[in-house]
């Protein structure tokens, strides 16, 4: 059962939702510290983003909900895709290529769950 959640959000992140994924599933259900430690040791850049925003979730629910940061779980993290940035380049021949800039916001929605 869930008593209360904080959220967090980071938008126009300039990564897509497609490179997100791998990494919102790795830490998806874990505790606060645990999902952080995931996230500091992963290659990818994009992990730092995500970092941020847990850390964001995190702060939110301890400043409005009076908790520990040792109590929270993550509820809830997704992405959610935006309009693309559409461009174009100069191709052989006078024609032009086609270039889909994807975009993407990162929710993350923190608190405690009871009966653990």
């Amino acid at each position: 059962m869930v008593v209360l959640a904080a959220t967090a959000t980071s938008k126009d992140t300039g990564i897509s939702v497609k490179k997100l994924l791998p990494i919102l599933s790795l830490v998806r259900g874990r505790r606060i510290e645990e999902a952080l430690s995931i996230l500091e040791f992963m290659t990818s850049p994009a992990a730092t983003n995500v970092a941020k925003v847990v850390k964001s979730a995190s702060s939110n629910a301890e400043n409005e909900m009076l908790t520990q940061g040792s109590d929270l779980r993550i509820l809830e993290i997704y992405a959610n895709e935006v309009p693309s940035l559409k461009r174009f380049r100069a191709r052989a021949k006078g024609r032009v290529g086609k270039i889909t800039r994807r975009n993407s916001h990162i929710t993350v929605v923190v608190g405690e769950v009871g009966g653990n």
